[in-house]
């Protein structure tokens, strides 16, 4: 028996890293997945890696900032499992610049796909459960959305900011209907996302500073935050809403750049 049987849970952003092993943690709690990314081919692995699990799943690709394409890919997810009990609303966007030489694009692009589209996919998928008076949503924001820690990140923390009260106002809004919202901030994480703009050597010095910043002594990996998300659309969590979950490894005072 798994914490997860019966249910069917829709996870964006999960072609990689933190959204893929969020996806297959729940899989192997009994949970039949869709999945979702902008694009297929990374889908399309983790589908069979899914069914070989024993569940049931289906890729659907959308760009979770567009209204057209998310109530798409609802519908795709309706069609296919009659229902969605849990979303685990993980997709994100970063660009980096310094405040002063940050562009309208810039902002503009990391706002509508990480609060934008938190906001859109929470509001398609809670039409669906409030009929059915049961839910769980978790939205992955991040420690970026609890303070400054990054002078390159304004439209970053911003969005996660925004995605950490909307969740408080998802959670009010909903609660009446049965139906759970909270979110998982992750401190920092390695996965190959991190490679994006420093070299191996960098990359390798900035865990190390991180590592040197926490508590625990060590850097988060992916399946600290799926088992977070875990506890969360299992009903283990069932008086708990409204709430942001850090899973920094317990990061002491000081800026990390």
């Amino acid at each position: 028996m798994g914490k997860l049987d019966n249910k069917v849970a829709l996870v964006t952003g999960a072609a990689r890293g933190i959204g893929r092993e969020i996806a297959l943690t729940l899989a192997r709690e009994g949970a039949d997945i869709v999945a979702n990314a902008l694009h297929m081919p990374n889908l399309e692995s983790l589908v069979a890696e899914i069914e070989g699990l024993g569940r049931r799943a289906k890729a659907v690709t959308a760009d979770i900032s567009r209204k057209a394409d998310v109530d798409r890919m609802v519908d795709a997810a309706i069609g296919a499992f009659d229902k969605i009990d849990i979303l685990v609303c993980n997709a994100g966007i970063t660009r980096f610049a310094p405040f002063l030489e940050m562009t309208e694009e810039d902002w503009d692009a990391v706002i509508a796909v990480d609060l934008k589209g938190t906001f859109l996919c929470g509001q398609a998928v809670a039409k669906h459960m409030v009929p059915r008076k049961y839910g769980k949503i978790i939205n992955v924001s991040s420690l970026s959305g609890l303070g400054a820690r990054n002078p390159t990140m304004a439209n970053y923390a911003a969005s996660k900011a925004g995605v950490n009260n909307l969740s408080r106002v998802m959670a009010l809004a909903l609660g009446e209907h049965g139906i759970n919202v909270n979110v998982v901030a992750p401190g920092v994480i390695q996965t190959e996302m991190g490679l994006a703009r420093r070299t191996p050597q960098e990359y390798a010095a900035y865990l190390d500073l991180y590592r040197q910043q926490t508590a625990l002594h060590r850097v988060g990996e992916a399946r600290d935050i799926a088992n977070a998300v875990l506890f969360l659309a299992s009903d283990d969590s069932s008086f708990i809403t409204g709430q942001v979950i850090v899973s920094d490894g317990g990061v002491k005072d000081g800026l990390l750049r």
